[in-house]
């Protein structure tokens, strides 16, 4: 195969975006094989923008035409799972969007059917695996450069959404139509990068403000803490309804620290011995020298390294990591499997908010069901989940 006829299903912002970055050649290995929408408007889009790029208001037809080898689902969170497994039975090959789902029993499902189809690519829309900056922290952290992690900390708060936002369409910011707020729209990555570069917590327990800053059902601010089973600890924070906004990851580890800064800057401090080893070795005449400001720079080393922005690049580099491996045959970055493990974390912060205690990773799938069925139905305007 030369290059890969990629099937855009929903020509939205997104789809929209990978589209022209296609049409652009910026994607090795890719060109559009079809696109979809159900929205008769986009259908004139398509073709003043993609002139003979056959169009299809339903995916199902177009899985079935024989124009694509692999979709993307660029489309409302509950579907990227029905979506994906439809594609894989048909043995087109897929990459889902981010979240892989809204609940993990529908996540999994998608999951175990493509465990099925092992000759076939499943990957998902994680861009910021591909983000220079976010592999090298992972890289840093596997390599041990800063020992054993004691404590995690993110506050993401760059997710700013007036209520013109919400207001926009009637699915946003619903349980039946997005299935949530930060958790399942705007944080994923920040979700999905936390447990690929420092591992799943073992325990969750988080405090969720629903509609606390907007006129909406669905949360709007997260506090949550990590157990890692370890004895370390973490925090996540993230809103959006803080108009001036952080980004501010520390990883805390018992031979140094990594900081990044507003995902642009990394500060790696790296202790010339372990902070263990340090508690058991110093006097108290080292220990006053260095609270009066003497002697940093004999503990540890300091080193900063500025990755400025790559916005859309991180697309593009998806895009082509998706290609690569139908064409070549190399290993995805970010396999569609690993989709179920930030939807894990969102789902164990709600079911700790709306129960009101801690939660143990994994959790009981059936109840967390039972408890997003009980907003959906009081939200009265979607069919219950299964």
């Amino acid at each position: 195969m030369a290059n890969v006829r990629l099937g855009i299903i929903g020509l939205g912002a997104e789809g929209g975006m990978y589209a022209n970055f296609i049409t652009e050649g910026k994607v090795k290995n890719m060109v559009i094989g079809a696109i979809c929408d159900n929205d008769p408007a986009k259908k004139q889009v398509a073709e003043e923008k993609y002139p003979g790029v056959p169009f299809y208001d339903n995916y199902i037809d177009m899985l079935e035409s024989g124009d694509v080898d692999a979709v993307v689902t660029t489309v409302p969170h509950y579907l990227h799972a029905e979506m994906g497994i439809e594609a894989l039975k048909r043995d087109i090959h897929a990459l889902v969007e981010k979240p892989a789902g809204v609940y993990t029993k529908q996540v999994k499902e998608l999951n175990d059917f493509a465990a099925t189809k092992p000759e076939l690519k499943f990957a998902i829309f994680f861009n910021q695996r591909t983000n220079p900056l976010y592999k090298k922290v992972k890289e840093l952290i596997d390599n041990g450069e800063i020992g054993s992690i004691r404590n995690t900390n993110w506050i993401i708060t760059t997710w700013w959404r007036p209520q013109g936002y919400y207001n926009q369409s009637e699915w946003r910011a619903t349980w039946g139509g997005e299935g949530g707020g930060v958790l399942v729209n705007q944080a994923p990555h920040q979700i999905d990068l936390l447990q690929w570069m420092c591992g799943m917590p073992k325990k969750v327990y988080a405090k969720l403000n629903y509609g606390y800053q907007r006129d909406i059902v669905v949360e709007d601010d997260v506090t949550a803490v990590f157990d890692y089973g370890n004895g370390a600890t973490g925090v996540f924070v993230t809103r959006t309804h803080d108009v001036m906004g952080t980004d501010r990851l520390e990883i805390l580890g018992d031979k140094g620290k990594i900081v990044v800064d507003d995902s642009k800057k990394v500060t790696i401090k790296r202790l010339k011995q372990p902070e263990s080893e340090m508690s058991a070795s110093m006097d108290m005449s080292d220990v006053m020298k260095l609270f009066m400001g003497g002697g940093a720079g004999d503990i540890f080393t300091e080193e900063v390294l500025d990755f400025g922005n790559v916005w859309g690049e991180q697309h593009i580099a998806v895009l082509e990591d998706f290609a690569s491996a139908i064409v070549e045959g190399t290993p995805l970055l970010a396999p569609g499997s690993d989709g179920i493990n930030g939807v894990r974390l969102a789902n164990a912060m709600h079911l700790s908010s709306w129960l009101g205690k801690e939660i143990e990773v994994p959790f009981d799938e059936d109840l967390f069901l039972e408890e997003l069925n009980k907003r959906i139905t009081e939200e009265g305007k979607y069919p219950v989940r299964k």
